[in-house]
Parts: C-alpha cells; structure tokens; sequence
C-alpha cells in the first residue's frame, strides 16, 4: 500500500485523532457535549474543510477519523477552531471552568484499509474496555457524519 503523503493519498489523507479534555475531567459523556461536537463538525463538513468521518466520544476524550475537504483549513487551526468554540459552549452549560481542553492532541494518518478498520474497531470497543456498555452499539456518544472509506 502507498503511503498516505505519496499519491494517490496525498490530496486526501484519513487522519485518526485523538483529543482529550484537560485534566481528563468527563464531561464528554452528555447529549449537550454530544450536540455541541456534532454540530460543529457538521458545519465543517458543510464548508468542505475538513470531514469528520466516525467518532466516538469518551467521558474524557474524543476519538475521529478525519479528511481534509476541498478548501481545508490546516489541520492544527480546524482543531483549535472547533476546540475553541465548543469550549466556550460547554462552559456555558457546566460549571467546569475553562481550560476544557487539553492543549495538544494525537493524530495519525491511516494508510491502509486494514489500519482503518483495526482502528475503528479498537475505538468503537473503548466504552465496553471502561466498563461504560456491554455492546458497542449501546453507546450513545458517536456516530458518522461523513463516510470516510479507505
């Protein structure tokens, strides 16, 4: 398999990142949280900046699959954006104060099918790992937005 800066995977990279929350404090694990997130990366799917493919969102972090759109901002900047944004919003609604992010985060391109789906599945069974569910479809806090297929 080519890697993913060589063609043909060089326009579109699949990224896999990994975002917590400062001091791992749970917050995550809310409709509100969920809302917020969904939305804001909705829009950014919209704008055709960068694609959100599936997540799932721990009490204190955030696992994504992403791409850059056709007019995407660098991956840093979208980052800070929807961190910034949906921040402010989740202070507004929980008596966490700000920080609510930590400042960094992981990100890995996926570069084989394979990685794909080892990845999704070892995400998809993080809430039965923290004893969260007994099933991966009973947790409440992830979805797709956009199919990202490798």
């Amino acid at each position: 398999m080519p890697l993913a800066h060589l063609p043909p995977f060089e326009r579109h990279p699949l990224v896999f990142l990994t975002v917590c929350t400062a001091k791992r404090i749970a917050l995550l694990n809310s409709e509100p949280a969920h809302a917020i997130l969904r939305t804001l990366w909705q829009h950014s799917t919209e704008q055709n900046d960068w694609w959100v493919g599936r997540y799932v969102l721990m009490p204190d972090h955030i696992h994504l699959f992403a791409m850059p759109g056709v007019k995407p901002t660098p991956m840093a900047k979208w980052i800070a954006q929807w961190k910034s944004i949906s921040a402010r919003r989740l202070t507004a609604i929980t008596r966490i104060q700000a920080p609510i992010w930590q400042r960094d985060y992981f990100d890995r391109y996926v570069r084989t099918t394979e990685s794909y789906h080892a990845k999704w599945d070892y995400v998809r069974n993080n809430p039965i790992r923290a004893n969260l569910v007994t099933a991966p479809e009973q947790w409440p806090y992830q979805g797709e937005i956009h199919e990202l297929r490798k």
